[in-house]
């Protein structure tokens, strides 16, 4: 068997990928064990679960050559639902200093995984800056600079889509978001349709518009093949992009998101027959009422390939707090199989978030996560677990425990600091705390 040397990047485009290697039974098993014990998972059963494509790791060959801290984090079924954080620069807003620091804060606030989606600057310099900063994978849009470097978005060439995506595997980016998805079969069940908010994908928008204007097939979907030779020789994954997803609620689950649903599951074998790690990118606005279709539909047309949210947003009214419309969203779709949440930001739909909004997105996610996590398969004995741990704190007004246990542990002690009670249970009730009133009857009348 031939594994290539993490400390030799010309050993890449020898070495076989992950989903090859699962399906061979020759994954490095000692690697494998530490990735399923950190979630609670049978080492065999993650292997047989990588081998189906129902799960993936995120791992591009020359990253982990260049940077042995990087941790690896499987996405999909029986694992942890996960989360990702976007930055990076706009047209507007240039400051790589500061995407450099969202990026180390989403971390620290418990993203899985990050993504850098500029549009403005040295683009080539700004996705090294990031990657280097930051120890978990990392994902991009590749389109997105291919648009900005081709300065008019229809100008570009069919070399140029698969030319920066060859450039960004060479960084050691772990995944990308690719529109392979559209074609012109979707594209005319679009024209069809009676969408009010039309194409909210800023990738999927740069597809269609190229497309309509040079009356060519996407590159990415005619070319498809070509393209997974680029994917495997770095063993990157590839999250099948959602151009279609819907923007407002007046457009959820119409028929146009789901023709590319039906692409998206034919790009999803092709994927697996290539040996090229695969998920699946889902709506953006669905009313809660309509996710559960949503997300089954998905996980079934995609042969339960892993399944990467934004939210869903449950209403579109939430401005300045899109945040919590996107948690109560992708908790309800992790419960019935969501396996990545994107986190959204209060400043969602108003502008380029802040480092604090970064931060308060992350959160927001986190606490859906783990709420999906209480129900899900697989990881519903470890979340609960977590749960009872700090029920145990309250009923014993451990502060520091709770704290620990806390998903924002720093803004739970602030807040419990600056107007501390004078008995030893919270400020809100004080010495007419019910847990310290019951916990002290009950035990006298134990007596």
């Amino acid at each position: 068997m031939f594994i290539y040397n993490r400390n030799n990047p010309e050993d890449m485009g020898k070495s076989e990928t992950i989903l090859e290697l699962a399906r061979k039974k020759e994954l490095d098993f000692e690697w494998v064990k530490e990735v399923a014990k950190a979630e609670g998972v049978e080492a065999e059963k993650l292997i047989r679960l990588i081998a189906k494509g129902e799960v993936i790791i995120p791992r591009n060959v020359r990253r982990v050559s260049s940077n042995p801290d990087l941790k690896p984090k499987p996405i999909g079924r029986l694992v942890s639902t996960k989360v990702n954080a976007n930055v990076g620069t706009s047209a507007d807003y240039i400051n790589v200093e500061e995407e450099v620091e969202k990026a180390i804060v989403a971390e620290k606030a418990g993203a899985d995984f990050i993504m850098d989606l500029s549009t403005g600057g040295r683009l080539d310099e700004i996705r090294r800056r990031i990657m280097k900063a930051i120890n978990v994978p990392f994902g991009t849009v590749p389109i997105y600079q291919a648009a900005r470097e081709a300065k008019v978005v229809v100008d570009m060439s069919e070399d140029d889509f698969f030319r920066v995506v060859e450039k960004q595997a060479k960084d050691g980016v772990d995944f990308m978001t690719i529109h392979a998805g559209v074609n012109w079969v979707s594209v005319e069940r679009l024209l069809k349709s009676n969408r009010l908010l039309g194409v909210v994908s800023r990738g999927g928008a740069i597809t269609i518009g190229w497309m309509i204007h040079n009356e060519k097939e996407n590159p990415y979907y005619e070319n498809f093949d070509y393209l997974l030779e680029l994917m495997k020789e770095y063993d990157v994954a590839i999250s099948l992009g959602d151009a279609f997803r819907p923007g407002c609620i007046h457009d959820a689950s119409d028929r146009a998101k789901f023709m590319e649903f039906i692409m998206l599951g034919e790009l999803v074998e092709r994927c697996r027959e290539a040996g090229v790690q695969a998920m699946v990118e889902g709506p953006g606005h669905v009313p809660i009422d309509e996710i559960e279709t949503s997300v089954k539909a998905m996980k079934y047309v995609c042969r339960n390939a892993p399944l990467y949210l934004l939210g869903p947003l449950v209403t579109d009214i939430a401005a300045g707090y899109d945040h919590i419309a996107a948690a109560i969203g992708g908790a309800v779709a992790g419960m019935y199989g969501a396996d990545l949440i994107c986190y959204v930001t209060p400043s969602e739909h108003l502008a380029l978030p802040t480092v604090e909004d970064v931060r308060e997105g992350v959160i927001a996610a986190k606490i859906a996560a783990h709420a999906a996590d209480l129900v899900k398969e697989g990881q519903r004995e470890r979340a609960r677990a977590r749960d009872y741990e700090m029920s145990l704190a309250r009923k014993n007004f451990d502060w520091k425990k709770q704290f620990e246990l806390s998903i924002d542990p720093e803004k739970a002690e602030r807040i419990w600091s600056r107007r501390r009670s004078k008995s030893e249970a919270c400020s809100m009730c004080g010495d007419l705390c019910a847990i310290k009133i019951v916990k002290e009857a009950l035990e006298k009348a134990r007596k």
